[in-house]
């Protein structure tokens, strides 16, 4: 049995915070440069140009990369073999998230209440799952979900009948539908499988995949390339002015469902696509 202080999972989150606040992926900055050579639109490589001149000024001057500085979202992969001692662990999560958003000055999103809506003035609580793994580590993932694209996300329980094809209807209806209101060019995470609820934690971790990869298995990886295609062909553009990449990436992840089922959800990422992890 291994044993760790709670301490240190507030300062990882506290560094994960403000590192994802900051810093975006050399593989999302990578794609918006390389868009640059492919896009038709002169006025869609001229937003190109200045969404990745923007990550390189925010990384440079640590500055926030958007003023929507997100709903802290947290994964965690905690091994079978793992105790924590000194204190609760998601109090740990939420009080790493107020000092990172604090020492970085981000703004502060969350509303206690949906109704009431009165700030909570430190950005938590946050969204947090756990799964039990094998082992003695933890893994962090910490990803701050702006609000823009994620009012743009939805799910659908649609018939087993409608197979393949109507799971590439959905996703390309829901991007062609939300248009420039998420951000483009955006990161396209698709659930399949699962119930209700799983299908859209399904879309939600599969935006935490690197830009450029693959999904393992070759039919969903074809559906990925096919879906990401299709989508630049709908001409929204970058930042909704028309072009050729309205999408850097779709990541797809599956699981088993019932035999009267086929749940499929849409979560939408921005440009901005930020996330970060660490292992203890």
């Amino acid at each position: 049995m291994r044993e760790i202080q709670v301490s240190k999972i507030t300062e990882c989150v506290q560094e994960l915070s403000l590192e994802a606040g900051i810093r975006l992926g050399e593989d999302i900055v990578h794609r918006l440069e390389k868009a640059q050579e492919t896009e038709a639109s002169p006025q869609g490589r001229e937003v190109l140009r200045k969404l990745a001149e923007n990550a390189r000024i925010a990384q440079s001057e640590s500055l926030p990369i958007c003023q929507d500085t997100g709903f802290a979202v947290v994964f965690m992969e905690i091994g079978q073999d793992v105790h924590f001692t000194g204190g609760d662990l998601r109090e740990a999560v939420n009080e790493g998230i107020r000092r990172g958003y604090r020492k970085g000055y981000f703004r502060n999103s969350i509303v206690g209440d949906p109704l009431d809506r009165k700030n909570t003035d430190d950005n938590t609580p946050c969204v947090l799952y756990t799964d039990i793994v094998a082992g003695d580590r933890v893994k962090i993932c910490f990803a701050p979900k702006g609000g823009g694209s994620e009012n743009t996300s939805t799910i659908r329980m649609l018939p087993p009948s409608s197979g393949i094809q109507g799971v590439k209807a959905f996703v390309l209806e829901q991007v062609q539908s939300v248009g420039a209101n998420a951000c483009p060019p955006v990161i396209v995470g698709v659930g399949i499988g699962g119930t209700f609820e799983q299908c859209a934690l399904l879309a939600k971790k599969a935006l935490f995949r690197t830009a450029g990869s693959r999904h393992p298995n070759a039919l969903y990886a074809r559906l990925e390339q096919e879906l990401l295609e299709a989508i630049n062909r709908l001409g929204i553009g970058p930042a909704g002015f028309g072009g050729s990449t309205t999408a850097l990436g779709v990541f797809i992840e599956v699981y088993p469902c019932h035999i009267a089922s086929l749940p499929v959800a849409v979560n939408m990422q921005c440009h901005a696509a930020r996330h970060k992890e660490t292992i203890i």
